[in-house]
C-alpha cells in the first residue's frame, strides 16, 4: 500500500516536468513566423512594385531566403540604406523577434510586372523560409501613397 502514493507521486511529477518542456517551444529552436500588415502600393508605372511586411517569429531564428509571385517574372528582396536600394540574398528572421519590410528600408520588388497591379486588387507572394518553408500571404494594392503607421505600433498590441 505505501508504494500506490509514492508511484503516484512519481506519475505527477513526471507529467509536471513534462508539460514544463512542452510549454517553452521556442527553446527547441523551431520558428513560429507569422505574417502581418502585408500591401503593396499601386506602382506608378507597368513594369515595378514593391512590397511591404512585418515577420513576427515567436520561435527560434530563421532565414528569409525568396520571394515569388505569379504577378512578377522576379520578386527580389531588398535594403535601402542612405537612400541607395541594395539586392540582398536573404534576411534573418530573429529569434523571438522581428523582421520589417517598410517604407524607407526592407522591401520586396516585384520585377518585370506580367500584369500592373491595381488599387483594391491582392497579389498572392510566396515567402520562402529556410526552416518554416514556404508561406503565402496576400498582399492587399492600396493607393500610391498608402504609408500605414509603423509596424512597430502592430507590435504592443
Amino acid at each position: 500500500m505505501k508504494r500506490t502514493p509514492l508511484a503516484l507521486g512519481a506519475i505527477v511529477l513526471a507529467c509536471g516536468l513534462g508539460l514544463t518542456a512542452c510549454g517553452s517551444d521556442s527553446s527547441d529552436g523551431t520558428p513560429e513566423v507569422k505574417v502581418e500588415g502585408a500591401f503593396i502600393p499601386e506602382p506608378a508605372s507597368g513594369d515595378m512594385a514593391a512590397g511591404f511586411f512585418l515577420v513576427h517569429n515567436s520561435g527560434g531564428a530563421d532565414t528569409l531566403s525568396s520571394a515569388s509571385s505569379d504577378i512578377a517574372g522576379q520578386v527580389t528582396l531588398h535594403t535601402t540604406e542612405g537612400g541607395a536600394m541594395k539586392e540582398q540574398k536573404s534576411f534573418a528572421v530573429p529569434a523571438d523577434g522581428e523582421l520589417d519590410f517598410e517604407r524607407g528600408g526592407n522591401h520586396l520588388m516585384f520585377e518585370n510586372l506580367k500584369r500592373k497591379p491595381k488599387e483594391g486588387d491582392k497579389v498572392s507572394v510566396k515567402l520562402h523560409f529556410t526552416k518554416t518553408g514556404t508561406v503565402t500571404v496576400s498582399f492587399p494594392v492600396k493607393a500610391a501613397t498608402y504609408n500605414p503607421t509603423s509596424h512597430a505600433s502592430h507590435a504592443s498590441h
